[in-house]
């Protein structure tokens, strides 16, 4: 064990633009839980709870650069999410190039570009 006693990813952060259409993303097409910032917190975001993690927004006026930096979710059900993704207007793309034993997964991107990773099971299969 490392004595720096790392035990989980608490949050990740990232960049986005506008906090109304990002709440629309996070909320609506990924059905992310808002959750309350601190009162001392005066600048522009949003926390969203996933399990015992966060995912911290904060509005800048210019996007981050486009990389191949991401943050992953798992689903229960990675078609039934992929289906529900692309009918919410993303372009769903497959990893199937660098295969995960047992897992399925594709990405998208939000409404400022940042990457997203969605991974399931490969054992569950929507019907």
């Amino acid at each position: 064990m490392s004595s720096f006693g790392a035990e989980r990813i608490e949050h990740v952060t990232i960049i986005v633009t506008s906090m109304k259409r990002s709440r629309d993303f996070y909320g609506k097409v990924l059905g992310l839980t808002e959750v309350p910032r601190p009162e001392s917190f005066d600048f522009p975001g949003a926390w969203y709870q996933i399990g015992p993690t966060f995912l911290h927004l904060l509005e800048k006026p210019h996007q981050d650069t486009a990389s191949a930096r991401h943050f992953a979710l798992w689903v229960t059900d990675i078609h039934a999410a992929a289906d529900h993704a692309g009918a919410q207007g993303c372009q769903v793309g497959w990893q199937i190039k660098h295969k995960i034993p047992g897992i399925d997964r594709f990405f998208i991107h939000d409404p400022d570009g940042n990457r997203i990773e969605v991974q399931g099971s490969d054992a569950v299969r929507h019907s």
